[in-house]
């Protein structure tokens, strides 16, 4: 039937084609055994979904496996955020979540991402254990009805989302917000996020995007990149909005524009959170990023004397620092942040906010916010492009780079070549990093510079001396 193993979050694949109700079955009694062997006998799960095509059948099977492996289940009455479901697992003294989701993936894709009792994404050991319970085949055996399963009360529906939106109201100073009197684009991108952001501002204060059940997400994967959010940077400057924010899928990454419709990556949004924490909230601790990110946050540890740690790319090397260590802001490029004083998880909705949160009680505009940092810490500009392709191509490629890498990118010598996930080759005013993507057949390649103009010729010139192509 396949192997299943899980990538950089979760176990993802394409409906109908390797994830199906029997491979669905194989992963969450490998899970609820996990759970046995290292929790209790009888181990206690939170389950959500979003809405991608079958959510709801496949968390109901889901269910009712759980149940035949003995298990506890409370489930969302709803389609829910991942954010929500990894609350849930803290805040309800849960063994582990379990989210129905494919995050970012095009329309095809569903996925199995296990949250843990701390309340964020399960660490690689915990799914290499999980990994190892999967069986070969089902367990073939009939299944309660999930109807009797909640009419008999074995299957708890818990108003997930109600109660995460008051948690978000104790975490983030939402009447500072609304008495500013902004006005915030929203786009859910008909993602699990809708809805959310205007109960917590108001529909006077939310002007929302594609905020409804489409589970084909009108034929665009629904990560909240730039080149994705064309009608929302529209939408921000046609409608005089203070600023513009945007969710994926499961709503556990942010993308966001200013006022003037200019795109804030992710890279800019973590420095903003550190600077904002440590100097106007009074907070302290280590920074944690993955690989990809900026070396802003490098030159930011120093001057506010944090430790940084530098972890392969993935949300859940960054979560065991959170639950282990004293993590004042921790993140990927890619749009998952964690912020201290919530949960040790990405979520977009949170973080988004708290960026609003700063431009009020700060009084400036995101754009200035910005142009502050830069002055502070120098110009940082990244460029990013992702290369679908063949498994032979990519593997050509990356054995091109282990005999030692180029030489020099885009006529700057390259003066260290580090392979933490891939390999980033250093250059005096920037880097360009060359990695294959853990979830989809995609090659990335990733790059920073003093200008945009650097940045965008160190991936060119590198795509161009590897032989890198867009195989679609």
């Amino acid at each position: 039937m396949g192997a299943i193993k899980f990538g950089t979050d979760g176990w993802r694949a394409i409906i109908g084609d390797q994830f199906t109700f029997d491979n669905l079955e194989r992963v969450t009694r490998a899970t609820a055994i996990w759970l046995k062997k290292t929790r209790t006998e009888r181990p206690k799960v939170v389950i959500g979904h979003d809405l991608r095509f079958q959510g709801r059948a496949f968390s109901e099977h889901v269910a009712r496996v759980l149940i035949d492996e003995g298990a506890t289940v409370l489930f969302a009455d709803t389609f829910t955020t991942t954010p929500a479901v990894s609350w849930a697992t803290l805040e309800y003294g849960c063994d582990a979540g379990i989210v129905i989701t494919a995050s970012h993936n095009p329309p095809a894709y569903s996925g199995f991402k296990i949250k843990a009792a701390f309340g964020g994404p399960a660490t690689p050991p915990m799914t290499k254990a999980v990994e190892a319970e999967i069986m070969d085949e089902p367990a073939g055996r009939p299944l309660p009805k999930f109807h009797e399963l909640v009419e008999d009360g074995r299957v708890e529906l818990r108003d997930l989302n109600t109660a995460y939106l008051d948690a978000l109201r104790g975490r983030l100073d939402i009447e500072a917000i609304r008495a500013a009197g902004l006005t915030v684009a929203h786009d859910a991108m008909y993602g699990a996020s809708q809805g959310l952001v205007r109960a917590l501002l108001g529909d006077d204060r939310v002007l929302e995007l594609h905020a409804e059940h489409n589970p084909g997400f009108h034929g665009q994967p629904p990560e909240p990149i730039e080149r994705n959010l064309g009608e929302l940077a529209e939408a921000v400057v046609r409608e005089g909005c203070a600023v513009g924010l945007a969710n994926d899928g499961d709503a556990d990454r942010i993308g966001m524009y200013d006022e003037r419709g200019t795109f804030v990556t992710s890279h800019l949004i973590l420095s903003l959170l550190v600077k904002y924490l440590v100097e106007k909230r009074g907070l302290t601790g280590d920074i944690a990023k993955t690989f990809s990110t900026t070396h802003m946050l490098d030159r930011m540890a120093a001057h506010y004397g944090l430790t940084l740690h530098t972890e392969p790319i993935g949300f859940k090397h960054i979560a065991g620092h959170i639950v282990e260590g004293d993590i004042l802001v921790g993140g990927e490029e890619s749009g998952g942040i964690s912020a201290k004083g919530h949960i040790p998880e990405r979520d977009g909705i949170y973080i988004g906010l708290l960026i609003v949160e700063m431009m009020v009680k700060r009084g400036l505009t995101l754009s200035a916010l910005v142009e502050e940092l830069y002055e502070q810490f120098g110009p940082h500009h990244t460029y990013r492009i992702d290369a679908t392709t063949t498994p032979a191509a990519k593997e050509r490629v990356m054995e091109r780079l282990a005999q030692g890498g180029l030489d020099e990118v885009a006529g700057h010598s390259v003066t260290e070549v580090r392979t933490t996930d891939g390999y980033k080759h250093v250059v005096e005013d920037g880097w360009v990093l060359i990695r294959p993507s853990g979830t989809e057949p995609l090659l990335r390649v990733y790059s920073e510079g003093t200008t945009p103009e650097l940045a965008v010729a160190l991936v060119e010139n590198a795509v161009e001396q590897l032989g890198i192509r867009d195989e679609r």
